[in-house]
């Protein structure tokens, strides 16, 4: 299939049917000449990333919206203009190509139109600039409701956490120190020309200096190593399981985390997660690096259905939430998630504090963990908790990452190269 056809086929997927981006990519991946996979993947992340300035771009490009039913030619355009502003391909070939998809998607009326707004933008390109520059949403690329949320939660850093979610992330990795030290991975990476550095936080990471297959990295399939942003490697490290242990680990998909904690200390652990094809990706993070746990299909919050009455010493609890704090890896992100799903996760999240508390021994540890930099889901969520739990008691957490909070540290996109992280230590009397 022609790359410029399939981005268009993609976006389709994402925008209509609200399907996330690496899945949508993925449909696609046997029809796509593999020669042409990566540019189609780079168009469509930065479509999706920059969609509120493209579409404001093309709005001032059309002399009037174009129908739902045209919404194909409408992202041609938004291709064709993301080709332009930030992939650096000839003018003439983007215009040219793009054009030529209108025959592709059987719409050749849509040619003179196409041909048109790549045309004018090229020639109104300074003129464009200016008008983008005084529009919040075209400026900082996100939609109004969350550049409010961002300025409400952080009134001095919002531009600071919106200008990191428009960047590319690096691709991080979590070295198995049980097997191999880093020092010696990251010369087993430079023996391959693999530039690499340590990260700084987390003695397991290893920072890629250009993102790599992940079966070009040496030891990979044997479970050496990992892919896991080096905030995420935090949670190991923070709920620290002694050997004996038994451990859960919630919201336990993809398993990075889980298996993380395996690497820690020889524990018992169960696994949970809702949705069964999620289970299988833990099972297969598992299997890779030769540890075992015990897996369950279950929802937290009903307890009675997958809890066995032997209390935990340890409880991760990896909260669903906005993914406000990954947005950079996950763009879709964006315009996926609304407005009304905030106070909807903030319930869910309180309702699984409340359940899995009563699990937790006296004396255990219970660490909860978003990947959002949204206070209402973090640190105002444990405050509220911690008052209604009399036998629970914040540990407080040092280190260099993050910013301290009322309750727990937080991580904002792009600090030390890391994803947007919120942790929070509660021990039990």
């Amino acid at each position: 299939m022609n790359s410029r056809l399939a981005a268009v086929h993609i976006l389709q997927q994402v925008l209509q049917q609200g399907r996330n981006l690496p899945d949508a990519i993925a449909s696609f991946s046997d029809r796509i000449d593999s020669s042409d996979q990566g540019w189609v993947q780079a168009n469509c992340y930065g479509v999706i990333r920059f969609y509120p300035r493209l579409q404001f771009v093309a709005g001032q490009l059309l002399n009037r919206p174009l129908k739902k039913k045209d919404q194909d030619i409408e992202l041609l355009v938004l291709s064709g203009l993301y080709q332009l502003m930030q992939m650096h391909n000839p003018d003439y070939a983007v215009v040219s190509e793009t054009v030529n998809i209108t025959k592709k998607l059987k719409k050749p009326w849509a040619k003179n139109l196409v041909n048109a707004v790549l045309r004018n933008y090229l020639r109104q390109t300074q003129e464009l600039q200016q008008k983008i520059e005084k529009n919040d949403e075209a400026r900082y690329a996100h939609p109004a409701w969350w550049l409010e949320k961002f300025r409400h939660g952080w009134p001095q850093k919002w531009q600071a956490i919106v200008e990191a979610n428009n960047q590319n992330p690096p691709m991080t990795l979590r070295v198995n120190t049980a097997k191999i030290g880093r020092n010696e991975y990251l010369q087993q990476l430079a023996q391959q020309g693999i530039d690499a550095e340590p990260g700084q936080h987390s003695a397991a990471a290893v920072r890629l200096k250009k993102p790599q297959d992940v079966l070009n990295l040496p030891g990979f399939k044997q479970g050496l190593v990992s892919v896991q942003d080096e905030a995420a490697q935090l949670a190991a490290l923070l709920l620290k399981p002694q050997p004996g242990n038994r451990v859960l680990d919630a919201c336990a998909a993809p398993g990075g985390k889980t298996v993380h904690l395996l690497e820690q200390a020889d524990i018992s652990l169960l696994a949970l997660d809702i949705a069964e094809s999620r289970l299988d990706k833990i099972a297969q993070n598992l299997s890779r690096s030769q540890h075992q746990a015990e897996l369950k299909q279950a929802d937290v919050l009903e307890v009675e259905s997958w809890w066995d009455g032997t209390a935990f010493d340890r409880i991760l609890l990896d909260a669903p939430c906005s993914a406000s704090g990954v947005i950079r890896r996950h763009p879709d992100i964006k315009l996926l998630r609304k407005p009304g799903d905030i106070a909807e996760l903030v319930k869910v999240q309180q309702q699984m504090l409340q359940r899995l508390w009563p699990l937790l021994k006296s004396g255990g540890m219970l660490l909860y963990a978003t990947c959002s930099v949204l206070p209402e889901e973090n640190t105002l969520q444990l405050q509220h908790f911690l008052q209604q739990q009399k036998d629970a008691e914040q540990v407080p957490l040092d280190g260099q990452w993050g910013t301290a909070q009322v309750v727990g540290r937080q991580v904002l996109p792009g600090e030390d190269g890391m994803d947007g992280f919120f942790y929070a230590l509660i021990q039990k009397h």
